[in-house]
């Protein structure tokens, strides 16, 4: 913990220095918890009726984003219906911040967070106790029999979540997870093998409990009547595509801690429209500005314009089972393949991230050439980032310093012609396939789309841009349904598998869609673990046969040097497939109101509310 903590107040002074040093603008955020975005609905209306009750200052408005796709803790994947989540729910453990600013995780339901005991077979068993007094939001106790069948029903193949690869730690994940309830207040679990991060686990939303007689309902978690929880807040109305109101748990266990009454969640992509009401004080947090306003807005707010770090990196990536060669290509299985890796990599280097974050993003965001997000450190304390890939002279898998950029153009372009027809007197490519570019809606992510439609197109390349709204966005890049999209990933915890687990055959963070549909049966990659004292030698295997075993193999790993060298081959693994191009590490931008005292957000995305007064 000392160490994340550490790290945690380094990346924060970076990142402001960094918002200092030059103009800072919009970071377009990036929803999940992963990806953290703005998404579409019906703007809430600037009115009136949407201003806080000046007789009551317990209350505040904010808007995080639009409509969350989910609000049940065991499927939500993204960063504002964690911050929701985290509202309305209580874990074992929470991150708490302490007086000197610090943030730490601190028993939440649980009377202390204990070490495990270390089995004879090197499994480890944690044993918790409940504190007493806890209840549901309808007055039932809290047992841990709940925790119990949330744990099951989250990691189970039956609910198929996101997050379910997150339990694989546990003995018999997915389907017969060593947790039991053995009395109301006492759960005991057992892991594999010692986990670094486990405590960070229990924080986070997949983990929170639920009630099974309340979850037996599929539609439980959208309507107010029936979103029965345990944390401060519960919700009394929800008017969907409008706003969500929190209203102050009087069956929490924490009750006399929480300061605010009443938090109204109100639900927008339109950044115009959330400043509009950021500054005629309706909405005194706004989680997005628009782009064109960031250097009006540094200069007319400049403490409540805020550039806080981020653990996350925005990313574009391909759908592996898109084909990019021309029609009259030959190629087909695993040449195919390999040719099409070799042609997304080389479209990575026709973008110049430089000017993503300077043009566009304005945030002090960092341009990235590679996907585990700055802010990782390895073993010996140096950064993971800068340590990634295999070359001299840059950090990464490619350089991205200005000076480059022409060289990486001119490769990109040497590589496309093995290819592609080209024309040397338009200097333009004449075959190449028409790609759709996705994103949800948000002037940012369309910024940017269209920064990467017009470096494509100078080369000859069509590439269509196409919005959605944020819950069909989350569900047409998951199910597959697009070419290429944008993404970000933010860490869900401090240890860099939390960016590298998602790709495993079967998670449902699995965009890429990497060994599912036609690729499951793809026999291309290589992994020899032999030199770290495994007997695992594979050539030409499967996805499934390679890269899930690599990441197994990491999670069950107790030598730590060893561990983190895998988890640098897992990423040459991603980034050999071309289908993951970074364009740059995040930082968290946000306005909030002097008025409000209390709140603290932590580098993974979350804002809390709970403790906020309003002066």
């Amino acid at each position: 913990m000392k160490k994340l903590i550490a790290m945690l107040l380094v990346l924060a002074m970076v990142f402001s220095f960094a918002a200092c040093a030059k103009t800072t603008d919009n970071n377009t955020n990036n929803s999940g918890t992963n990806n953290t975005g703005t998404s579409n609905n019906n703007d809430a209306n600037n009115n009136d009726a949407n201003k806080p009750d000046a007789s009551t200052p317990s209350t505040l408005a904010v808007c995080l984003a639009s409509e969350p796709d989910t609000l049940d803790p065991a499927l939500n994947s993204a960063v504002d219906g964690a911050t929701m989540t985290v509202h309305l729910f209580y874990g074992l453990a929470k991150w708490e911040q302490t007086a000197d600013g610090s943030l730490v995780i601190a028993p939440a339901c649980a009377t202390e967070l204990p070490e495990g005991v270390v089995n004879a077979d090197g499994t480890v068993t944690y044993t918790y106790t409940l504190r007493d007094g806890m209840k549901w939001s309808d007055g039932q106790a809290v047992t841990a029999a709940d925790f119990e069948f949330a744990w099951k029903r989250a990691a189970s193949t039956e609910l198929g979540a996101d997050y379910g690869y997150m339990f694989e730690q546990i003995q018999g994940y997915p389907d017969n997870l060593s947790v039991t309830a053995t009395d109301e207040k006492t759960l005991v679990v057992t892991l594999n093998n010692a986990v670094s991060y486990w405590n960070e686990l229990l924080a986070f939303p997949a983990y929170f409990p639920v009630r099974s007689d309340v979850v037996g309902d599929e539609a439980w978690a959208t309507d107010p009547s029936t979103y029965i929880c345990n944390g401060p807040y519960t919700i009394t109305d929800w008017v969907h595509n409008s706003v969500i109101t929190l209203t102050k748990n009087p069956n929490f266990i924490d009750a006399d801690t929480i300061t605010l009454d009443v938090l109204e969640c109100y639900l927008s992509d339109d950044n115009n429209n959330m400043l509009a009401n950021f500054e005629n004080g309706a909405w005194l947090m706004i989680d997005d500005v628009p782009t064109n306003e960031i250097k009006t807005l540094q200069a007319n707010y400049p403490t409540e314009y805020v550039v806080a770090g981020q653990i996350g990196t925005y990313y574009v990536n391909w759908n592996i089972n898109k084909n990019l060669l021309p029609a009259d290509s030959t190629l087909t299985g695993t040449e195919a393949e390999a040719a099409q890796a070799e042609i997304r990599k080389a479209i990575g280097l026709l973008f110049d991230r430089n000017y993503i974050v300077e043009e566009i993003g304005q945030a002090g965001q960092v341009p990235a050439s590679s996907f585990v997000a700055m802010g990782m450190t390895n073993p010996d304390g140096t950064e993971f980032y800068k340590t990634a890939g295999h070359n001299d002279g840059f950090y990464g898998y490619y350089d991205v310093s200005a000076d480059a950029y022409m060289d990486n153009w001119d490769s990109a372009i040497a590589t496309l012609k093995k290819y592609y027809n080209y024309d040397e007197s338009t200097m333009k490519f004449t075959n190449f396939p028409t790609l759709t570019y996705l994103y949800n809606t948000s002037e940012g992510h369309k910024a940017i789309g269209e920064y990467l439609a017009g470096a494509l197109a100078s080369v000859g390349i069509t590439m269509n841009l196409e919005n959605q709204e944020w819950n069909t966005f989350l569900n047409t890049r998951k199910n597959g349904d697009y070419f290429v999209a944008r993404n970000g990933w933010i860490a869900d915890y401090n240890d860099p598998i939390c960016f590298l687990d998602m790709w495993i055959s079967n998670s449902g963070n699995n965009d890429v869609q990497y060994g599912k549909g036609a690729h499951a049966d793809l026999a291309m990659y290589d992994l020899d673990l032999t030199a770290y004292g495994y007997d695992v030698k594979v050539e030409n295997g499967t996805w499934a046969e390679t890269y899930d075993v690599l990441i197994s193999i990491i999670k069950t790993c107790t030598d730590n040097n060893t561990r983190y060298a895998l988890m640098h081959i897992a990423e040459d693994m991603l980034m050999d497939t071309g289908c993951i191009s970074p364009l740059y590490f995040y930082t968290d931008i946000y306005m909030l109101d002097d008025s409000v005292k209390g709140f603290f957000s932590n580098p993974l995305g979350y804002k809390y509310f709970m403790y906020c007064t309003i002066e």
